[in-house]
């Protein structure tokens, strides 16, 4: 399937066709032809999967082909939604890229930086606005910004925008939108029920599209997990750091407060790095970002919530210093690796008081997780999973927890945090004593690419 058969105008396919673009993503295959049409769309997407494009395209074509009835000054007539500051402008540069054969105004505005330019954008007056609730609220306040003639709402990444606790905020904004003649697109990686809730009281019918299962993630990707003394965490993550210093490495920490801490034990230790969370100044963050994506950084410390915005193709490693406590987190944090059919690795630290987190995880999955020690990094206690593994309650007779075997002859020998009792026709494992590269059982559902090894937009 081409771009050239979904429906969209000659202007957005040129600037596709520059910028490399050939074969659209599964997400943008369903998406495009029913937003085209004009229905309200329910969309499960994570990030990765190409979903900017998937409302951004068709979005374009409506301002590029419906004129604006000259009524007063001009006002918005889309408004995409997102949770960070780094999502929004993402967004805003990509629309900008589809649309450069198009004389759309645009704006963004978000939190953290003065509103003067926002102010003067607004003033001008512009089609479209990608902003953040936060900041957008405080515009409707100064009633700086006109929502009454809003044609076409995105709210991108719902999930995260109400595990943010936006939902009050985005529920103003959908006070003050036009009712009638208004197409809302939801795009979210998980549907919970504050999800369909949201979607019954402000969408009209919408149709549903879900490219990617729930909790899936990239077959290129190995996770792996070492067990470690808390208070030896740092030190084996510098471990792990130096055995390639050249390997660009996403790490993930609990606090904004525990992300600083590590970098600068990192920089300290002569490990080029960086943090990136929501007390840093925008200008902070952009720039961490562009060093990272350049390479002048090797390493990004990053909370969950301020990584939302981070898009980078060719990442080869993420680490979990700390676990997260919310287990679909975890395919959120490791889908920045594997892309695009790219080989990664998902490494996570994993002391005593994260065997509950993994055990979430593990279940969550429904896969095996390679467990390893690493020689002179050893627990000093064996960590304790638990009663039950994740995925006993299914076993018959009770199948063991994922618990420290007696010691290997070499220190890294794999054992596994066992996701339950697998399914018949699920392929042999490795012989030989080695796991196979990732630890075992393969998650049955990649992130769809188009063919040819050609990128689609993002």
């Amino acid at each position: 399937m081409s771009f050239e058969s979904l429906g969209l105008a000659p202007f957005l396919l040129r600037a596709l066709a520059e910028q490399g673009y050939e074969t659209p993503t599964p997400i943008q295959q369903q998406a495009i032809p029913l937003v085209l049409a004009g229905h309200d769309l329910l969309a499960g997407a994570q990030t990765g999967t190409g979903k900017t494009a998937a409302f951004g395209l068709p979005l374009l074509q409506h301002l590029g082909t419906s004129p604006q009835a000259v009524n007063g000054p001009r006002r918005p007539r889309a408004l995409v939604l997102t949770p960070t500051r780094e999502l929004a402008t993402q967004v805003h540069d990509s629309l900008r890229g589809y649309g450069k054969y198009l004389r759309i105004p645009s704006t963004v505005i978000y939190g953290g930086v003065g509103m003067g330019n926002q102010l003067d954008a607004l003033r001008r007056g512009v089609d479209l606005v990608i902003a953040c609730p936060g900041r957008l609220i405080d515009h409707m306040e100064r009633r700086s910004v006109d929502l009454s003639g809003i044609e076409v709402l995105v709210l991108d990444e719902a999930d995260r925008m109400l595990d943010m606790g936006f939902l009050p905020s985005i529920k103003r904004i959908l006070a003050k939108l036009p009712k009638q003649n208004r197409q809302t697109l939801l795009f979210s990686a998980t549907f919970p029920e504050s999800i369909k809730q949201l979607a019954m009281e402000f969408m009209r019918h919408p149709r549903e599209v879900q490219v990617t299962p729930q909790n899936t993630v990239a077959e290129t990707i190995a996770h792996r997990v070492h067990p470690v003394d808390t208070a030896r965490k740092r030190e084996l993550l510098l471990h792990l750091l130096s055995q390639d210093a050249r390997v660009q490495t996403l790490v993930f920490a609990k606090t904004k407060h525990g992300s600083d801490k590590l970098a600068t034990f990192l920089e300290k230790s002569g490990v080029q790095a960086a943090a990136i969370h929501g007390n840093k100044s925008q200008g902070q963050r952009q720039r961490a970002l562009s060093d990272f994506k350049a390479g002048k950084v090797k390493v990004l410390v990053a909370t969950d919530i301020a990584a939302r915005g981070i898009d980078i193709d060719q990442l080869p490693r993420v680490i979990n210093f700390d676990l997260p406590m919310v287990a679909e987190d975890y395919v959120h944090r490791i889908g920045r690796t594997g892309r695009n059919g790219s080989s990664g690795e998902a490494l996570s630290l994993v002391s005593q008081e994260d065997a509950k987190y993994l055990r979430q995880i593990v279940r969550l999955l429904d896969r095996d997780m390679d467990i390893r020690d690493l020689p002179g990094f050893e627990p000093q206690v064996p960590i304790r999973w638990g009663n039950s593994a994740p995925g006993k309650a299914e076993v018959p007779g009770g199948q063991q927890p994922p618990r420290r075997h007696a010691r290997r002859p070499h220190g890294d020998a794999p054992r596994h945090a066992h996701a339950g009792p697998k399914k018949h026709g699920g392929g042999p494992r490795n012989g030989g004593g080695q796991a196979a590269p990732g630890g075992g059982q393969r998650a049955q559902h990649g992130r769809g690419r188009g063919h040819g090894g050609q990128r689609a937009p993002a």
